[in-house]
């Protein structure tokens, strides 16, 4: 079981509108409602994908009921577990505006308040999870009231219960996961420049190398993927850009390497997979969700090249 942590979970809400202007009414064409936060979509691409997995994090009030019966819900993307831990706080909303050429306006709200007291209970829950979990992934931001250092500590438990660990989050909260040596983790390039000081990926992923990550997979947007690894390093270049809402690619990359990762495939071909399943993901509606048949026809033509042996 591939579990995923998303301690700031969302109910995604999703308007399509012809055209987005500034300080106009707009007239909504459709409203599409679901699981968010990128440990569930993560979680919802595994599930597309075959694998079993679980997602636990907090929710709590009606958009986190609405959150949990929709997670229940018997979708195409196969079943998703549930061990959310119940807060007194509502879970947040996020609200993406989508216009008729693909892109995506976000809203998002703060999370709920989480006391020391629900804290406690999430982390009781985690350790019993963990017990089961072939690999785990630490997504996204973290809601008031959760230690800035909580990554690292759910990180440091992961590796003493033997459980491989992602980390995908950004700022301060990853600095402090990267002190506790997770397996991999997956920023993207701002916040590779975010707590490197550097705008150069392949720089800013050593130096993050350096501070603990044992790999380091870097998501470049339309350029592809830069992966160190300790079994060497990669750039990964898509076969062409596609034209979508980009929302969820990243969430996708982890959902790639997660699998990649328990199926014991080597280095380039989680890669490949990974660069493929992203762009797959920018043909489809919303986050969580992927173009199968892109995918399909996108994965034969993804190139994976060998940049130089990681230290």
């Amino acid at each position: 079981m591939i579990l995923t942590v998303t301690l700031n979970a969302a109910l995604d809400i999703t308007y399509r509108v012809p055209r987005v202007e500034p300080h106009a009414s707009h007239r909504v064409r459709e409203v599409v409602e679901k699981p968010g936060g990128k440990g569930l979509n993560v979680s919802r691409v595994l599930a597309a994908l075959g694998h079993e997995t679980l997602v636990t994090g907090f929710a709590g009030g009606p958009s986190g009921e609405r959150l949990r019966a929709l997670l229940a819900e018997v979708t195409e993307e196969g079943p998703v577990g549930d061990a959310l831990v119940p807060v007194g706080g509502n879970t947040r909303r996020t609200v993406g505006v989508v216009d008729g050429g693909g892109g995506a306006t976000l809203f998002n709200e703060p999370g709920p308040l989480i006391a020391p007291a629900e804290w406690d209970r999430f982390l009781s829950t985690y350790d019993d999870l963990l017990r089961d979990a072939t690999a785990v992934a630490l997504c996204g931001s973290l809601p008031p009231g959760v230690p800035v250092g909580a990554y690292g500590t759910l990180v440091r438990a992961a590796r003493a219960a033997g459980v491989p660990v992602l980390l995908d989050t950004s700022g301060e909260p990853l600095l402090r996961g990267l002190a506790a040596r997770p397996d991999a983790v997956k920023p993207n390039a701002e916040e590779l420049a975010g707590i490197t000081g550097t705008t150069e990926p392949l720089r800013a992923a050593e130096l993050v190398r350096r501070r603990g990550a044992h790999a380091v997979v870097a998501s470049l947007g339309a350029d592809g993927l830069l992966a160190l690894t300790p079994d060497g390093s990669w750039r990964v270049e898509p076969p062409r850009r596609l034209s979508g809402n980009p929302t969820g690619a990243g969430d996708s990359v982890v959902a790639a390497l997660l699998a990649g990762l328990v199926e014991e495939l080597p280095w380039p071909e989680r890669l490949a997979r990974a660069a493929a399943l992203s762009a797959a993901t920018v043909r489809a509606p919303a986050a969580g969700e992927f173009d199968r048949a892109a995918y399909e026809e996108l994965l034969p033509e993804v190139r994976v090249a060998a940049r130089l042996v990681a230290a």
